[in-house]
């Protein structure tokens, strides 16, 4: 067969056609999900200053309404970010609901409420950070105490193609259009959480992963990300807590595909850590990992072994083979650790070192292979945010605003320590050189 060349009228009609081509069909995506495009909190190929502060490296600086601590996602130069508009009770009022809730009064304290909320999407300017727009996704009369830690909007929606799935536990899941801002579909799947949302949505082809972990029942969904059907639904191991609050559980799933060539969708919950087939929602293997519950960190992988977090209890962090089926407690367990572990932050696995910081400010370097300390550091202050590693540099942001840097490797060597005015419970986006920081008040890019 004789191949024709393409004459210059017809090179002409296809770069025009190329032209014309809307960005967003191309999917082009820069920050997709809770921890970036692999999920694991690792940049490569882009440089970002490691010192900055409210006057030094700022290229804006954009107010946000409400109280959130969903992390920024960002596609096609718009930054997208969820809040909660809350209407506070008076002191008065707050007792008054907290009983009415069932709440018991010793745990007032550690608990908030508003009268109301409206669950909302910003979407910014990433060149200027002036707000675009601000979808009203939906409003939740009376919602149930959250933990004065947490958020009403605090699992990181995730952006796929042309949509963006938020999702807020027990308060409802949106598929909304990025061009138009309009909700496509919307579900409630009813769950108890006691301290409020967490699990972030997580895609996987054309399946929307729902972490259903709540007081009353635990399980993992896969919807239609296009219709939000129920794919498959799967009930989580039996567990022997002497409570539901010892099996609620906020953890956001990983997908992998074992040196066997086996895709697994990896969900960590309380007292168990669960594989599963991610196109039917079928156990492939479980560990029991003790008692620790209300797990917030995500998992990480590599090289044929996950690293997790047991959560809330006594901290530990596991390593565990993939390769193996069933209960795999006493074959696949490789080492453990139990002190400096977070509860929260999520650790970070680079190139034979795994990185954590714990809730209470205490960072270290392990080896990946033995579990064996590398270095331990305390950088001070309290840490729910997970670490970010970009250029051979680790950003550690604290609660208080504080973001230490570290430079990766076995010497632990800090090399800048700076300010941002807020709290930080979110993890940063990097995008283009630039750092988009979120604290409790604002959005930030520096570069």
């Amino acid at each position: 067969m004789m191949l024709r060349r393409p004459t210059p009228l017809s090179l002409v009609l296809l770069t025009l056609v190329l032209l014309c081509v809307p960005r967003l069909a191309s999917a082009e995506i820069d920050w997709p999900q809770f921890r970036g495009p692999d999920g694991n909190g690792i940049v490569t190929g882009q440089s970002v200053p490691v010192s900055f502060g409210e006057k030094e490296n700022v290229t804006w600086k954009t107010s946000l309404p409400g109280k959130a601590w969903s992390s920024p996602v960002v596609a096609d130069d718009v930054i997208w970010t969820t809040t909660a508009i809350e209407v506070f009770p008076t002191d008065e009022e707050r007792e008054k609901m907290l009983s009415e809730a069932g709440v018991e009064q010793k745990k007032f304290k550690q608990l908030a409420i508003a009268k109301s909320v409206e669950l909302k999407l910003i979407a910014l300017n990433f060149k200027t950070g002036s707000i675009l727009s601000s979808t009203d996704l939906t409003t939740v009369e009376k919602p149930d105490p959250i933990h004065s830690l947490n958020s009403y909007a605090s699992p990181t929606p995730v952006i796929d193609g042309s949509e963006i799935y938020c999702h807020f536990g027990n308060y409802g899941t949106f598929c909304v259009d990025r061009q138009t801002r309009e909700i496509k579909w919307q579900r409630r799947l009813p769950i108890e959480h006691a301290v409020g949302p967490g699990s972030s949505p997580f895609i996987h082809g054309d399946l929307l992963i729902l972490i259903q972990d709540g007081v009353q029942r635990q399980y993992v969904t896969a919807l239609n990300k296009t219709t939000s059907e129920t794919v498959w639904e799967t009930q989580r191991p039996e567990m022997d807590a002497p409570s539901g609050d010892q099996k609620k559980s906020y953890c956001t799933p990983i997908a992998i595909t074992d040196n066997s060539g086996r895709e697994q969708l990896i969900c960590m919950g309380s007292q168990w850590m669960v594989s599963y087939d991610p196109a039917t929602g079928k156990e492939i293997w479980k560990v029991r990992h003790g008692t620790g519950f209300s797990v917030v960190p995500r998992p990480v992988y590599g090289d044929g072994v996950v690293y997790f977090s047991t959560g809330f209890g006594k901290p530990q962090l596991w390593a565990v083979k993939v390769d193996g089926s069933g209960d795999v407690t006493d074959t696949h367990v490789l080492w453990t650790v139990t002190k400096s572990i977070p509860a929260k932050p999520s650790p970070i696995l680079h190139e034979g070192l795994v990185y954590v910081v714990d809730d209470n400010g205490v960072a270290s370097c392990l080896d990946a292979s033995t579990g064996d300390e590398v270095w331990k550091k305390r950088v001070g202050g309290n840490f729910s945010a997970s670490p970010i590693l970009v250029d051979q540099n680790i950003y550690f942001g604290s609660q208080d605003g504080n973001v230490t840097v570290i430079k990766a490797g076995r010497e632990g060597e800090v090399v800048a320590e700076n300010h941002l005015d807020g709290q930080i419970m979110a993890s940063p986006a990097i995008v283009n050189d630039a750092m988009i920081w979120r604290t409790a008040e604002s959005v930030y890019r520096i570069e």
